[in-house]
C-alpha cells in the first residue's frame, strides 16, 4: 500500500529526470501532479508513448475536444472509472454544459445531436461487449456521416483510453480532490460509481 499518499496501491516509484519531468509537465498544466501520473511513473516512457498514440488517433480521426469528452466521458463511465470520468465530464462540461455531461455520464444522451448520439452509443457498445458489435452499429455511424477511417480511428482510440482506465482502476488510481474539486456539480453528482475521490 501507499500510505503516505493514499492515491494508490503502489509504493511511490522511484524519482529519475524521466519521472521528474512527468511531474513538471503536471505541475505547469494542472497546478500539482496527478495521482494517475504518481502511479505511471513507474514507467514514464510507456504512458509517453500511450499519449502519443492517442493523438495520432484523435488527428487520424478528426475528433474535436467534444468528440474526445464524449467518447471518453462514455468510455470511463460505462467501465465504472471515478477517474476518468470526473476529468473528461469537465473537459466535456467546458465544451457544452454540465448537463449535457452529466447526461453522458448516466448514459442519457438526449442533449447530443444525432451524430454524437451515434458515437456515443458505439463507444458504449465496445466498452460492454465488443463481440457483440454488428454491422448495423457501423451502418448507424456511417448514416451521421464518419467514415470507415474515422470509425476505426474512434474504435482504437475507445481501445486505447480501456486500457489506461483499467490500468488505473486495478491499481486503485484515485481521483485527484483538486481534480474533483474543481469539477461541475452535475458531473461531480453524476460520478456515483468507482474509486472514491482522495483524500486533500
Amino acid at each position: 500500500m501507499n500510505p503516505d499518499l493514499d492515491v494508490h496501491f503502489l509504493a511511490e516509484a522511484p524519482r529519475t529526470p524521466e519521472v521528474d519531468g512527468l511531474f513538471a509537465e503536471d505541475v505547469t498544466d494542472m497546478g500539482y501532479v496527478m495521482n494517475a501520473t504518481r502511479l505511471w511513473a513507474y514507467q514514464p516512457e510507456t504512458m509517453s508513448g500511450l499519449f502519443a498514440l492517442m493523438g495520432k488517433t484523435i488527428r487520424a480521426g478528426g475528433l474535436t475536444l467534444r468528440d474526445r469528452g464524449i467518447i471518453v466521458s462514455a468510455t470511463a463511465s460505462t467501465l465504472g472509472d471515478s477517474y476518468c470520468s470526473i476529468a473528461y465530464g469537465s473537459k466535456l462540461a467546458g465544451e457544452s454544459s454540465s448537463e449535457t455531461a452529466a447526461g453522458v455520464l448516466a448514459g442519457d444522451d438526449r442533449q447530443l445531436t444525432r451524430q454524437e448520439q451515434a458515437l456515443a452509443n458505439w463507444t458504449r457498445a465496445i466498452v460492454r461487449d465488443p463481440n457483440g458489435t454488428t454491422p448495423a452499429d457501423l451502418d448507424a455511424l456511417r448514416s451521421v456521416g464518419y467514415t470507415d477511417e474515422q470509425i476505426f480511428a474512434i474504435t482504437v482510440l475507445v481501445g486505447l483510453r480501456l486500457a489506461f482506465s483499467s490500468v488505473n482502476d486495478a491499481l486503485g488510481a484515485r481521483p485527484d480532490a483538486a481534480l474533483a474539486a474543481d469539477a461541475p456539480a452535475g458531473v461531480r453528482a453524476a460520478v456515483t460509481f468507482g474509486r472514491a475521490v482522495a483524500p486533500g
